[in-house]
């Protein structure tokens, strides 16, 4: 016994219908796009079952060495739903779920949406103080953890413990083998129940808990698959680390809502190891941050023998020098993308159409984004914000526990991203920096994305990261924190060198004037923290390889 298939399941399909149809019809999917009504709905079981009837043994998730087919994750999941109700899982129960790229974290997540019950995504990376916020915050009461990861948990209680693999005290979820593969549910979902609370990254503050329903992120990538461009039959692989919002925007409902195989990656990371399964795998469709793409440009990306259709980023905005590399070796172009936890897919370059290296794209179908200024009236740059008289159905539910600050974000007439942008002629969207990362020097508007984008144009440089550093007479300059490529090590004439390749391409008001060779402070997901560069800077403190301009005679 199954859900029957409710209204919200016909509106559903016919928007993602909609959309392949409009696949490379930018403005007549912008412009005739409506978000599906939804009043009882669950993808689970109102699209995904259907959708794994009908594709039987085509691949859902394939790996290094395996695959497991549509049918058989329908079943797989099935069976744990069943599972997880026999240890107590129902509907509005939450649910962490700490699991690496294995296919249990798939059939975990289906299961607990067929039951209804709300699942607390997290990383492997997570410390044990990590957790304990997640279980007083997130209040989750069941735990659905790998065995190797289970000690983290031993100063933890009041919750039930299932594990993947055998562990003390823990049940194995190896028990679902036992269940029937038919589910039936218990009571019909609405599309505005809670399915997800995510923790945001926190690079500048406490992390916030994102709470997101069963429209909001099932229904909502609609905009993000129009983005990728994905197809049936695909390939997909998205370089991202379950417990994060990203993950779950391509590697889960992206590609299994278009019936399109998700690729499973656990093993060590490197840019020679990404290649050759690249190759091996067949993946026709590449989702991954500009670190990677960074890390790839490193090697000779033409002997590669890739059988890739769409290349396309996230997370954090794109180099053009990047694109340009990969598009002389590969002939394809990095199709740029824009969204955040709070969200889905807001803003990309979409398939078939020009895109403008370094640019974030347009407004994708649903999203209606209005640029705000200082004085809160639209200009052409400003805060990127979303138009609320034409909510979006990918925007959040709001904070969980921080009412506040929902109706400070949703109370008003625009959801504010704190990101900055501008708008070209044309309408598309160039990104300018975060609204906290965006500063003064001698009076003029300074872009750290602007200069830390032409910093990797330099061969040495790696990875940058530019901040303001305190200045008596021009209140900050820009000071930018490097890393070299390998095989490099920092050194003063490396240091001169970066200053004058700098000098040389920007204008004098926007010249880096300051520079430090030292690893990034990054997030557990892998973003910068700018805050912490921010606030080293400000301290004025200098080391043995912190250079200023002044330093160097040669620079006049």
């Amino acid at each position: 016994m199954t859900q029957g298939v409710t209204a919200g399941a016909g509106a559903y399909r016919e928007a993602l219908a909609f959309l392949l149809a409009h696949r490379e019809d930018y403005e007549g999917a912008t412009r005739d796009f409506h978000w599906p009504e939804l009043g009882e709905f669950n993808w689970a079981l109102d699209h995904f079952a259907p959708l794994a009837r009908e594709l039987g043994d085509a691949p859902a998730l394939v790996w290094d060495g395996g695959h497991l087919g549509y049918a058989a994750l329908e079943a797989w999941s099935n069976r744990a739903a069943n599972f997880l109700r026999s240890r107590g899982v129902r509907r509005g129960e939450r649910v962490l779920l700490m699991l690496s790229n294995i296919p249990e974290l798939w059939v975990a997540f289906l299961a607990c949406m067929k039951l209804g019950a709300v699942v607390i995504p997290a990383t492997t990376l997570l410390t044990p103080e990590d957790l304990q916020d997640r279980f007083e915050r997130g209040g989750a009461r069941f735990a659905l953890v790998e065995a190797g990861e289970t000690g983290k948990f031993s100063g933890l209680g009041g919750f039930e413990r299932l594990s993947v693999g055998p562990a003390e005290g823990w049940t194995d979820f190896a028990g679902t083998q036992g269940e029937a593969d038919t589910f039936a549910p218990e009571g019909v979902t609405q599309a505005s129940d809670p399915l997800l609370l995510y923790f945001t990254s926190g690079t500048t503050s406490r992390p916030k808990l994102v709470t997101h329903t069963h429209a909001s992120y099932p229904a909502g990538h609609l905009s993000t698959l129009y983005w990728i461009g994905l197809r049936r039959g695909d390939v997909h692989w998205n370089v991202s680390s379950p417990g994060w919002a990203k993950h779950a925007w391509s590697s889960f409902f992206a590609p299994l809502t278009v019936g399109a195989a998700a690729v499973l990656f656990n093993g060590r990371f490197g840019a020679r190891r990404v290649l050759e399964l690249l190759e091996r795998l067949q993946v026709t469709t590449l989702c991954a941050p500009p670190t990677v793409y960074r890390m790839l440009i490193q090697q000779d990306l033409s002997a590669a023998r890739v059988h890739l259709r769409e290349l396309v980023g996230a997370g954090e905005p794109l180099n053009p020098e990047v694109i340009e590399v990969v598009r002389r070796a590969w002939g394809l172009t990095i199709r740029d993308g824009y969204g955040q936890t709070e969200t889905t897919a807001q803003v990309g370059n979409t398939p078939g159409q020009a895109v403008q290296p370094g640019s974030m794209g347009r407004p994708l179908p649903g999203y209606r984004v209005a640029l705000i200024g200082p004085d809160g009236q639209e200009a052409d740059e400003g805060e990127l914000s979303l138009d609320l008289s034409a909510r979006p159905l990918g925007l959040m539910a709001g904070y969980a526990g921080d009412e506040a600050k929902t109706h400070e974000v949703l109370g008003g007439a625009y959801y504010p991203t704190g990101d900055v942008a501008r708008r070209d002629e044309d309408g598309f969207l160039w990104y300018v920096g975060r609204a906290d990362d965006v500063f003064k020097s001698s009076d003029y508007r300074i872009s750290p994305f602007e200069l830390e984008s032409l910093l990797i144009e330099h061969p040495l440089v790696a990875e940058a990261a530019v901040v303001p550093s305190p200045h008596p007479e021009r209140l900050s300059v820009p000071q930018a924190y490097v890393v070299l490529v390998p095989g490099h090590a920092p050194a003063r004439e490396v240091a001169l060198d970066i200053l004058r390749f700098a000098r040389e391409r920007l204008a004098p008001y926007k010249r880096i004037r300051r520079l430090a060779f030292r690893e990034l402070p990054k997030t557990i997901s892998g973003k910068i923290r700018r805050v912490e560069l921010r606030a080293h800077a400000a301290t004025l403190e200098r080391g043995e390889l912190d250079f200023w301009e002044e330093d160097f005679a040669e620079l006049g």
